[in-house]
């Protein structure tokens, strides 16, 4: 592994994990009606955290359960927790009230999604096609609140970083490995100040 990886990969679950601790700091200052959208986030930033984490010992191990895990995490991290943040933005932008319940069935929906698609031999039309509608959340959340609002400002600042991450994973840029965990980090550090901030804009009595 290069050194540039290793700290890309560094730097995004350091993001991740920075994410987490500051949205559970978040958690302890709002009502119930905000608590599932959190738990969301902090689950969508955990697996980021989690997949560039693991994939440090699965460059040096070949084969056996790190790679598995590190598989697996990094699957979960595209088809899971990309996915919870786009809904975060979304519900937030909107002003819903999603209850735990109702987050515990999004999450159980997108998993039986991605077993049916694997089922049916079109994972890789359902990642993209997961992943575009990330993005389209991502900036409608952001045009909700006004052209000129922080909110836009801070999706039209992610979203590059998001396309461009995906362009390199789908074979479609060729850049170096560091650069997705690296434009990751950068993602990940302004959807964080854009959840963050779409939080400040509630009302007092939520």
């Amino acid at each position: 592994m290069s050194l540039l990886l290793l700290l890309s990969l560094l730097m995004q679950a350091l993001v991740g994990l920075g994410a987490l601790l500051l949205l559970g700091q978040a958690r302890r200052q709002q009502p119930e009606s905000w608590q599932g959208v959190l738990f969301a986030s902090q689950l969508g930033f955990a697996l980021a955290a989690a997949s560039a984490a693991s994939s440090l010992p699965a460059h040096w191990l070949a084969g056996g359960a790190w790679q598995e895990a590190s598989a697996w995490l990094e699957q979960a991290h595209r088809l899971l927790g990309q996915p919870l943040l786009a809904l975060a933005v979304l519900t937030l932008a909107r002003h819903w009230h999603w209850s735990r319940p109702a987050w515990g069935r999004a999450i159980l929906g997108l998993c039986a999604f991605f077993e049916l698609f694997r089922q049916m031999g079109h994972l890789a039309d359902y990642r993209l096609l997961l992943e575009l509608g990330s993005l389209a959340l991502l900036l409608y959340g952001g045009l909700l609140h006004g052209p000129s609002s922080r909110p836009l400002r801070l999706a039209l600042a992610a979203l590059p970083a998001f396309v461009g991450a995906g362009l390199v994973l789908h074979g479609l840029w060729a850049l170096p490995a560091f650069v997705v965990p690296l434009l990751l980090s950068l993602a990940y550090g302004l959807l964080l100040w854009l959840l963050l901030s779409l939080l400040a804009l509630q009302k007092p009595q939520e």
